[in-house]
C-alpha cells in the first residue's frame, strides 16, 4: 500500500473511531455530569422556593447544611478511583449515580435540620466518585490530546445544567400543593427520579474500554487500541525473573507493522500497561508527591470557591438585584451561554495547540474582571453584568485544570490518585464557598465577591507556577539531564520493588503545559 494511500486510510479510521466513541461515550457521560450540577445547584433553587422557611433553618444553618455535603465528598474520591479499574467504569459510574438519585429523591421528604443534614453528607459520599471516575475513565479512552475537548463538552453541559436548572425549577415549582408538598420538594423529587433514569442510560450504553466496545468493528478495536498505545511513553521490557532485557519492540514498531499489513494479529491488547498493572502503594505514593498534583489541586481549590459559590448563590444574587420568584430563576439562566460557548471552544483550541495551563491564564483575568466590576458596581444592572463576566472567565477554565494531570501523570493507579487528590483538595473549597455568601451580605455580597476574587487570584498565580516547571522539565528531559530515571525505576523493577509501568519517568516523557 503506498504511503499517501496509508496516511488517508489512518486518517478515515481515526475520523471514524473518534465519531463513534464520541456518541457513545461522550452522551452518556453528559447525561451523569449533568445530573450531578443539577443536584448541586438544586439547593439553591429549593431555597428561594422556601425550603428554609419549611425546614425552620435559621442563621447559618443553610450555609452548614452545603458544607456537610462537601466533607464526605472529599472522603470517598481516592477510594472510588481505586475501585473504578476493579468494578469498570461502566458499572462504577452509574451504581454511584443511583445511590444519589435515590438520595436525591428522599431530600423531598424532610422536615427539619438534621434530617437535611444527614440526607446532604450521605449524598457527598455517593457524589464524591463521579469527577475523578469520569476524568479516569476518558483517559483510558482518548489519547491524551484528544482527552480537553472531550472534557469541555461534558463540561459545558454543566454550564448548560445552570441554566436548565434553572428552568425547571422554575417550572417544578408551579406544582407546589400538589400531593399535599411544597413546590421546593418537588425539585428533590423530580430531579432525583430524572438522575436514576440518566443512570439507567449510561449502565446502557456505556462501554467498559475501547477493546470490548461494542460498536466499533474488530478492524476499528485493532486500530484504536493501536492508536491509544502509540501515545502511551515508551516502555521497557523487563524479563520475568527480574533480569534486565532488551527493550521491548515499541508500539511505534507496532503501528509501522500495522500500516504494512493494514491489519496486524499482533497488535498488543489495550495498553497491556494499564490493563496488567496491579495496585502498588508505591503507585499512589508517586501520585500524591507530584508537585504537579499540589499546583493544580490549590489552584483548582481557588477556582472552586468561585465556581461553587457561583451556583449555589447565582439564584440568591439575583433576587438580591431585586428579582422574585420565577423571574429570579429565569434571570439565572442567560449568564450561563457565553460560559457553554467559550467552554467548548477553549476546549478544541486546547487540544489543537496542546496547551492547558496558558489557556487558563488568559480566561482567569476575566472572572477577576467580573469580580471587580461586581464589588464596585453601583446598579444592579452593574452587578447582573459582572455575573456574566464570572461564568465566561471561571467556566472554561476548569476542563483546562481537570486535564493538566491526565495528560501528565502516567501509570494508572498514579493517574488515578493524581487525578483524584487534585479533586479532594480543590473541592475543600465548597467549605469556603458556602460560607462566602451569607445573608447579611445582601444584597451586595461584597465579602462573597471579595473572597472569590482573592482565590481566583491565587489560583492564576499557581497556574503560572505550574506552568514554569513543565517548561522546566521538558527542557531538562530534552537536554538528556533525566536519563538517569531509567537506571533508578530498572533497580526498583530488579529488586522487585515495582511492576508498574516507568510511565511519565520516561526521560522521552514530555508534560503538557
Amino acid at each position: 500500500m503506498a504511503s499517501h494511500d496509508i496516511v488517508d486510510y489512518e486518517r478515515q479510521m481515526t475520523r471514524r473511531i473518534l465519531w463513534k466513541l464520541d456518541c457513545h461515550v461522550l452522551p452518556p457521560l453528559a447525561l451523569l455530569w449533568l445530573a450531578n450540577f443539577i443536584d448541586r445547584s438544586n439547593v439553591g433553587n429549593a431555597r428561594i422556593a422556601g425550603l428554609e422557611t419549611d425546614t425552620h433553618l435559621h442563621g447559618d444553618q443553610f450555609n452548614t447544611v452545603l458544607a456537610v455535603f462537601y466533607a464526605s465528598y472529599m472522603l470517598v474520591e481516592m477510594p472510588s478511583n481505586w475501585i473504578l479499574k476493579k468494578m469498570g467504569a461502566n458499572r462504577w459510574l452509574p451504581i454511584i449515580v443511583c445511590a444519589w438519585g435515590i438520595v436525591t429523591t428522599l431530600t423531598g421528604l424532610v422536615h427539619n435540620f438534621g434530617g437535611i443534614l444527614a440526607i446532604r453528607i450521605v449524598l457527598g459520599a455517593c457524589e464524591g466518585g463521579l469527577l475523578p471516575g469520569m476524568i479516569l475513565y476518558l483517559s483510558t479512552i482518548y489519547k491524551r490530546h484528544e482527552l480537553q475537548l472531550r472534557v469541555g463538552i461534558f463540561y459545558a453541559s454543566a454550564s448548560l445544567s445552570g441554566a436548565f436548572g434553572g428552568l425547571l425549577a422554575t417550572a417544578i415549582i408551579k406544582m407546589d400543593g400538589i400531593g399535599g408538598l411544597s413546590g421546593w420538594r418537588w425539585i428533590f423529587i423530580l430531579e432525583g427520579i430524572c438522575t436514576i433514569l440518566f443512570c439507567l442510560v449510561a449502565a446502557i450504553f456505556l462501554p467498559a474500554d475501547i477493546a470490548s466496545a461494542r460498536f466499533l468493528t474488530s478492524e476499528e478495536r485493532e486500530f484504536a487500541v493501536a492508536r491509544f498505545n502509540l501515545d502511551l511513553p515508551p516502555k521497557l521490557a523487563q524479563g520475568t525473573d527480574g533480569e534486565k532485557n532488551s527493550v521491548d519492540i515499541g508500539e511505534k514498531e507496532k503501528i509501522e507493522e500495522y500500516r504494512r499489513e493494514t491489519i496486524s494479529d499482533d497488535l498488543s491488547s489495550p495498553g497491556a500497561t494499564q490493563e496488567e498493572e496491579q495496585f502498588e502503594w508505591r503507585e499512589v505514593m508517586r501520585g500524591v508527591l507530584d508537585v504537579q498534583t499540589w499546583l493544580t489541586a490549590f489552584a483548582y481549590f481557588g477556582l472552586i470557591v468561585s465556581l461553587y459559590s457561583y451556583s449555589l448563590f447565582l439564584p440568591t444574587i439575583v433576587a438580591g438585584l431585586g428579582y422574585t420568584g420565577s423571574e429570579a430563576q429565569l434571570h439565572t439562566v442567560p449568564p450561563y451561554v457565553p460560559a457553554v460557548v467559550l467552554t467548548v471552544v477553549i476546549a478544541f483550541l486546547s487540544d489543537r495547540l496542546r496547551w492547558r495551563g496558558p489557556f487558563i491564564l488568559i480566561c482567569l483575568p476575566v472572572a477577576i474582571v467580573g469580580y471587580i466590576v461586581a464589588i464596585t458596581a453601583e446598579t444592579d444592572t452593574g452587578r447582573y453584568a459582572a455575573v456574566f463576566l464570572m461564568a465566561t472567565g471561571v467556566y472554561p477554565s476548569g476542563p483546562s485544570i481537570l486535564s493538566i494531570l491526565p495528560n501528565n501523570s502516567n501509570g494508572h493507579y498514579k493517574r488515578a490518585t493524581t487525578t483524584a487528590l487534585q479533586l479532594a483538595i480543590a473541592n475543600c473549597g465548597g467549605f469556603v464557598a458556602t460560607f462566602a455568601y451569607t445573608p447579611d451580605q445582601a444584597p451586595k455580597y461584597i465579602r462573597g465577591h471579595t473572597i472569590s476574587l482573592c482565590f481566583l487570584i491565587l489560583a492564576w498565580i499557581l497556574i503560572a507556577a505550574n506552568v514554569a516547571y513543565c517548561i522546566w522539565e521538558n527542557k531538562a528531559r530534552a537536554e538528556g539531564r533525566r536519563q538517569h530515571n531509567i537506571a533508578q525505576y530498572q533497580e526498583l523493577w530488579d529488586t522487585g520493588k515495582t511492576r508498574a509501568p516507568i510511565g511519565d519517568r520516561h526521560p522521552d516523557f514530555r508534560f503538557t503545559l
